[in-house]
């Protein structure tokens, strides 16, 4: 298996209520933009640390249709998820939909957050993709609380979960 080691993520706090993400994938952005929008492939890179699987994947990707995600622990079992509503597709440009955590049987107190808005672009330059992720927090406290938790090493582990499908993608 081959795979395209990238730049890790770079992460901004430009405001008091947001975290930006960006990253940049070598593949063009149409199929960049499947593995953020089809189940079954956003399931083989956003699984989670080792030890977790992503056994829900639902996704309705137009603007008003609604999305759940759940990981499970191999070890014990235990769940966690989030939820939320597209509000904007404009494929393969960008994506903004909300987001809530669900706690399962994890707990955690981010739901004191409320919805989480997040923002998608993808823009290609020289068949490379750059994804620039916005998350817009109601408060400091939910944002410092999320940066905390370790939300933007996870997103980077999973980052390099899908450079390695992107690779197999392209050679395919």
């Amino acid at each position: 298996m081959t795979t395209n080691r990238q730049e890790p993520a770079q992460v901004s706090l430009p405001s008091d209520h947001e975290v930006i993400v960006t990253r940049t994938f070598a593949a063009p952005r149409a199929l960049v933009y499947r593995a953020y929008t089809e189940p079954a492939l956003m399931q083989r890179w956003l699984d989670g640390p080792p030890g977790w699987t992503m056994p829900v994947c639902e996704m309705d990707v137009r603007e008003g249709g609604a999305y759940r995600w759940s990981w499970r622990s191999d070890e014990d079992g235990k769940e966690f998820g989030f939820h939320g509503v597209f509000e904007e597709v404009d494929p393969p440009a960008r994506i903004r939909h909300t987001q809530r955590y669900d706690p399962g049987d994890m707990g955690g107190s981010m739901n004191e957050a409320g919805d989480v808005m997040i923002t998608l672009t993808f823009e290609e330059r020289d068949g490379a993709t750059t994804v620039t992720t916005r998350l817009e927090y109601g408060s400091k406290e939910a944002r410092d609380g999320a940066m905390a938790s370790g939300m933007t090493d996870g997103m980077e582990l999973s980052y390099q979960h899908l450079d390695t499908l992107l690779s197999e993608s392209r050679s395919e």
